[in-house]
């Protein structure tokens, strides 16, 4: 501590100005007087050398902490509940402390979905990779008729097309989970909302000869991102068509209170099992009803983009009576 610069230059002016006060003290006052000066200005330099000491010895603690903690220890407590700067100091280190353990642990986490993400990828383009590499060696290696030619064409343009959706899914999910999608906060009259949404699902209903019924106010609406909203309703429509037989019937009602904006989407289908229900907005999971086409990742799509909304929606299902959707988008208060 002695070796201190600042300690050294505080010693040098307290000597400096004890031996003016004793040479003062002598000339105009006694021998007495100067070595009560002495011994008083011993004891208050002592008193401040311990101090200091203790002083120095608790940032030298706290050096050892950050040093703990940049090497990943985040179990320490420092807290202090007492009065004085360095209790503050103690304190705000240990909240700063939480505050990196915490972003620590989100990291961690963000590096598990990565990898989960990863690896679910590569498992869902790998099949129709697959399917293509065998078609395009049929291709090469044989010389197979026109219309052979024509079905691997068309089977391959398929899984191609295949991919790019689940690509294109794929990288909407991520930027909703890194929140680098601004959703808009625009009026959106469900009417409009709905007819854009079901345009896209028409032709499959027609295929199918389902039957589409619409209900609601002119009126109804919400604050919200209506693209956005409509690529949540679509794939939620897509997987009632796809779970809905034949001559079947799918329903979209939608209503306004004071409170929220609810959009109620039914079909007459196969229902959802109970035991796949809690996971359905899980994205890749696939219920023991899915197409096998399916890839798992449409409801999970959904999910986040009606949750980045102020919104949620909920599932009410039984087996073979139909599913319905329900949607909620909440009012925000002013």
């Amino acid at each position: 501590m002695i070796r201190n610069r600042e300690i050294q230059v505080l010693l040098v002016i307290l000597s400096i100005i004890t031996v003016s006060s004793m040479g003062l003290a002598m000339f105009f006052m006694s021998l007495g007087a100067a070595i009560l000066i002495l011994f008083t200005s011993l004891v208050f330099i002592t008193i401040y050398l311990f101090f200091t000491a203790w002083r120095y010895k608790e940032l030298e603690k706290l050096s050892s902490y950050l040093r703990r903690i940049s090497s990943g220890d985040n179990t320490l407590d420092v807290r202090d509940n007492h009065e004085g700067e360095l209790s503050i100091l103690k304190n705000d280190i240990y909240k700063v402390t939480l505050m990196l353990s915490e972003h620590r642990s989100l990291l961690e986490q963000d590096k598990v979905k990565l990898t989960d993400a990863i690896s679910d990828i590569s498992h869902q383009l790998k099949t129709p990779l697959t399917s293509m590499m065998v078609m395009a060696e049929l291709l090469q290696d044989t010389n197979p008729s026109e219309q052979k030619r024509m079905e691997f064409t068309r089977n391959i343009q398929v899984q191609l097309e295949r991919m790019e959706w689940l690509v294109s899914s794929l990288l909407k999910l991520s930027k909703i989970d890194a929140g680098t999608i601004v959703f808009k906060k625009d009026p959106v009259l469900v009417k409009t909302l709905i007819h854009k949404a079901v345009e896209p699902v028409l032709i499959p209903m027609d295929i199918k000869e389902q039957n589409l019924i619409i209900n609601g106010e002119e009126h109804v609406s919400f604050m919200g991102d209506l693209n956005w909203t409509a690529e949540a309703i679509i794939n939620i429509l897509k997987n009632c068509v796809e779970h809905t037989e034949d001559s079947g019937e799918i329903s979209i009602s939608f209503t306004e209170n004071t409170l929220y904006t609810e959009i109620s989407i039914r079909d007459t289908g196969k229902g959802i099992s109970k035991k796949d229900l809690p996971y359905i907005f899980k994205r890749f999971y696939k219920g023991e009803n899915a197409g096998e086409d399916s890839v798992g990742i449409g409801l999970a799509m959904a999910y986040s983009i009606i949750k980045s909304q102020n919104g949620d929606i909920e599932v009410v299902s039984e087996q073979n009576k139909g599913t319905t959707f329900q949607i909620k988008f909440y009012k925000r208060v002013h």
